[in-house]
């Protein structure tokens, strides 16, 4: 069974350093006039952030801004995570963490991220709030979707990459549970059959996250009980 985990507002919470960083680091390369009004981030993959905003300030869409704002933004992350508490896991986390480890070290479980932050980014993110990226098998990040000119990446493309890695791993191909804070979470576990819990820890409420047709919604990880039953829960329930 794979678990495979967003990473901000549902394992942790950077309280916006991750967006202003980003912002930061777009003023430092193209000028302090750059604007990010209008410009959504939650459960959105990095790269399409990073179009999004330089159409919004009629800069080129091109590979090169896009490496020069990749790196500054690193490094503008980097000095705010610094800062003491600027990162925290969320409530329940690391207990729920800690509970599915017996069962990842027997192979019962494989637990995963899926994520539209950078990979180097959502590392620091993970290690600034206590979480130890080892605990987690496989990774898709937000640059592993597939894009072109003529079709932007979706966060739909991360799916097959975290299985594939999962099965080079040695994991059984299998049933797959996301777990995600957003509507973007959801869509992304129906549009290949998995399912989805849902944490109304970020921008999204409960009814909203609900109304995008999550498996199930808790207002966070704290009850870990619950959530273990559902996630170790290998038949899909009924909607």
């Amino acid at each position: 069974m794979l678990l495979l985990f967003d990473i901000d507002a549902t394992l942790l919470t950077t309280s916006g350093g991750g967006a202003a960083a980003m912002h930061e680091a777009c003023r430092a390369e193209f000028g302090t006039d750059f604007s990010i009004e209008g410009i959504a981030f939650a459960g959105r993959l990095d790269p399409l952030i990073l179009s999004d905003m330089l159409r919004r300030n009629g800069l080129g869409d091109t590979p090169e801004h896009h490496a020069r704002i990749r790196v500054r933004y690193a490094a503008m992350l980097r000095e705010r995570l610094h800062a003491p508490g600027a990162a925290r896991a969320l409530p329940g986390v690391h207990r729920l963490l800690d509970s599915l480890a017996p069962r990842a070290e027997q192979g019962s479980v494989i637990m995963g991220l899926l994520t539209g932050n950078f990979s180097e980014t959502g590392t620091m993110k993970l290690l600034a709030a206590g979480i130890d990226p080892a605990r987690f098998t496989v990774a898709a990040w937000g640059e592993d979707a597939a894009h072109s000119e003529q079709r932007p990446a979706r966060r739909e493309d991360l799916v097959p990459v975290a299985t594939n890695r999962a099965v080079a791993a040695g994991a059984r191909a299998g049933t797959f549970t996301i777990i995600g804070d957003t509507p973007h979470d959801v869509r992304c576990a129906l549009a290949h059959g998995g399912r989805c819990l849902a944490v109304a820890t970020g921008r999204y409420s409960a009814a909203d996250l609900a109304a995008a047709g999550a498996h199930r919604v808790v207002p966070d990880l704290d009850t870990t009980a619950d959530v273990l039953e559902f996630l170790l829960d290998g038949c899909r329930p009924e909607k």
